[in-house]
């Protein structure tokens, strides 16, 4: 073999696989540059749970855990959509009222109309889909801003709401697969069977990804790591579903336990939505257009047309919250959508580590910052303190989310990683 053909060979074998010291190095490097990520939710919500659990024992408690899902799980819906909209920069203030709307249809069809549960259900979804082209239309088209368009649907959905109910009016929800989305939970051995596929599929997609990037000659992150994550996801779920098991009535005619049956419709959505950001290309378009609109249209990518899709499918996800909220009140109201919705949502996408400059953002931050949101609101509600001691704790942590963010895009600048 000559000098020449092995030097060759020499530059054209791939590159050695990172050990778990590069893999940790890197991954310091990133966060001092500003890619941080989803870390200080993680963090934020770690110290959270640690502080509220000294202070308040039964903070850990079975039943209070299950509260924390279906507490919060309205607004980590409704965020999960609002993430789409963030992603380009723009703001959708009519989300809380618009899962308002969505409630009032899915209670006016099954109680008053008398129709079947899964007819209202997808009236109430369909009703979400319109709220959102109709949006969508006026600021891809017409250009209206989408702060002006979504303030105007804020103040109309709050009158539509009360026209629909007829008033202050109270409109129940009794029908039971309706009440049970929220208020009911699953069979002990189903929440572990669920865990195990999960967990399963999870491994099945990671080592499925070493190993294609591996075949390539692609940098991979080591075994390691990769088993630290399936570890991880096991352990989690593990734990949750384990005290979720736990016989949460404090009587003894009646059993309490199971995983809430609103867990696995957030899991489920969860990942359907974070596939599709991930891994089509529709969601790598989306991710372009919240970098920079004009290059992407120079790049052949119909942003009006996507601008519209991101409104429909948060006003999609909006009904789906308002559906649930309707679920846990067994009760359409007034109130219903308004209030602080709005706002925890707004605030549990940005907590996550969404950013409100467009570009950068992932659905399950969304569900990071609902369970930031849903722990303040829970600790404090057991530690005594009022509603505006929570308002003023959450202000903060919403503050400091987006000063973060702000100061993370700064120092990716400078640091020439954006």
């Amino acid at each position: 073999m000559t000098t020449t053909t092995a030097a060759v060979q020499k530059e054209s074998a791939p590159a050695p696989a990172p050990t778990l010291g590069d893999h940790v190095r890197g991954y310091l490097a990133r966060v001092r540059g500003g890619d941080i990520g989803a870390l200080p939710a993680v963090l934020g919500l770690v110290v959270l749970c640690v502080v509220f659990s000294i202070m308040r024992p039964s903070f850990l408690s079975a039943g209070n855990f299950a509260n924390l899902f279906t507490q919060g799980a309205a607004v980590t819906l409704i965020a999960m959509g609002l993430v789409f909209v963030l992603l380009l920069g723009e703001i959708d203030l009519s989300a809380g009222f618009a899962s308002g709307v969505c409630a009032a249809v899915l209670a006016v069809l099954v109680t008053e109309q008398g129709l079947p549960w899964y007819v209202a259900l997808l009236a109430a979804l369909g009703t979400g889909v319109l709220i959102g082209l109709v949006l969508g239309l006026l600021v891809a088209k017409i250009g209206i801003p989408s702060f002006v368009v979504t303030l105007a649907g804020f103040l109309a959905f709050q009158g539509i709401v009360l026209l629909l109910i007829k008033g202050g009016n109270n409109v129940s929800v009794r029908d039971s697969v309706l009440v049970a989305i929220a208020n009911r939970n699953m069979p002990p051995v189903l929440g572990w069977v669920l865990a195990g596929v999960a967990v399963a599929g999870y491994a099945a997609v990671q080592l499925l990804r070493h190993r294609n990037r591996a075949a390539r000659g692609l940098v991979t992150d080591p075994l390691a790591v990769v088993a630290a994550r399936i570890g991880g996801l096991a352990l989690i779920l593990g734990v949750a579903v384990y005290i979720l098991n736990q016989e949460r009535s404090r009587v003894l005619v009646t059993s309490l336990k199971g995983v809430p049956i609103v867990v696995p419709i957030i899991a489920v959505l969860l990942i359907v939505w974070t596939f599709v950001l991930q891994r089509t290309a529709y969601g790598r378009h989306i991710y372009a257009v919240g970098g920079n609109k004009e290059a992407a249209r120079r790049a052949g990518i119909n942003v009006d047309r996507i601008r519209i899709s991101v409104f429909v499918i948060c006003s999609a996800m909006a009904a789906i919250g308002g559906i649930v909220a309707a679920s846990r009140a067994n009760s359409v109201d007034a109130n219903t959508g308004g209030s602080d919705v709005l706002l925890y949502a707004v605030g549990a996408a940005v907590i996550g580590g969404t950013s409100l400059f467009g570009g950068k953002g992932r659905v399950l931050d969304a569900v990071l910052g609902g369970a930031v949101v849903a722990v303040i609101n829970n600790g404090m509600g057991l530690m005594g303190y009022s509603s505006g001691v929570k308002y003023v704790v959450t202000g903060s942590v919403l503050l400091l989310a987006a000063g973060v963010d702000a100061l993370s895009r700064r120092r990716a600048t400078a640091t020439g990683n954006r």
